[in-house]
């Protein structure tokens, strides 16, 4: 038996500790790779997400099975490296499959991985793709990704600043009353680089969050979140137009 076929069958029934060794290299992975991004798209929003996944995924009952909680951690950890945002090289797309490779990952294990981060993204719910059909497992490592894109922390939101991080990491106007928010999106509308603004980002994606979480314990957290964002604009649009 090759040293590959005898990690391979390690993984069907891996220890705590092999997983937890995974785990590490993964988080070695994540700095690695995603060291260059900006704040929006770091490795301390994938510690967040993957918290705030583990964190629902418990409240969704999934801790009774092991497998679906290893599943929950490493996509919520491997979510974003490979970003189509932030590849510098097209050999990064490879970098997640490559790992699980690797790493002797179960192979059933390692679709489920790979088809929850495939499918996480906001352009693929513009096709009806996230209308489908979905495992637990994707349920909750989507809504925290999500969530964190809303988060609220005291009085202003994470969400909001991760927003106005990337907008200015791309160097988009902060807002302009004449640029109206496209708000009938297509995925290549949404995926097109044409001129922006950071305020109608909250129209176009962020503010339609609470209405596509896959998880109750998901929508709870949501609600509180999109109240912070309405109620953020509101401020912004006032102080804007010199009301407040």
């Amino acid at each position: 038996m090759s040293a590959h076929q005898s990690k391979s069958s390690f993984s069907e029934k891996s220890t705590p500790m092999a997983f937890r060794d995974t785990v590490k290299r993964a988080e070695q992975l994540v700095e690695t790779s995603m060291k260059g991004n900006d704040a929006s798209h770091d490795a301390s929003h994938v510690w967040r997400v993957r918290d705030l996944a583990l964190s629902l995924a418990r409240e969704e009952g999934l801790s009774s099975n092991p497998d679906s909680m290893e599943i929950v951690e490493l996509a919520a950890l491997l979510h974003d490296v490979g970003d189509y945002k932030y590849l510098r090289d097209p050999s990064e797309e490879k970098l997640v499959e490559n790992f699980l490779e690797e790493e002797g990952i179960a192979e059933s294990k390692k679709m489920k991985i790979l088809s929850i981060i495939k499918g996480m993204g906001f352009k693929d719910e513009l096709t009806g793709v996230g209308n489908q059909e979905f495992p637990p497992e994707f349920g909750v490592v989507q809504d925290a990704d999500r969530l964190d894109a809303i988060g609220a922390i005291e009085f202003f939101g994470l969400g909001i600043a991760r927003c106005f991080t990337f907008g200015g990491n791309r160097n988009r106007v902060l807002h302009d009353p004449a640029i109206q928010p496209r708000l009938d999106l297509s995925k290549e509308h949404y995926m097109k680089k044409e001129e922006q603004t950071t305020v109608n980002h909250f129209h176009e994606k962020l503010l339609k969050l609470k209405d596509l979480m896959k998880t109750k314990a998901g929508l709870r957290r949501a609600e509180k979140r999109h109240k912070v964002m309405e109620e953020f604009l509101k401020q912004f649009y006032a102080e804007w137009d010199g009301k407040a």
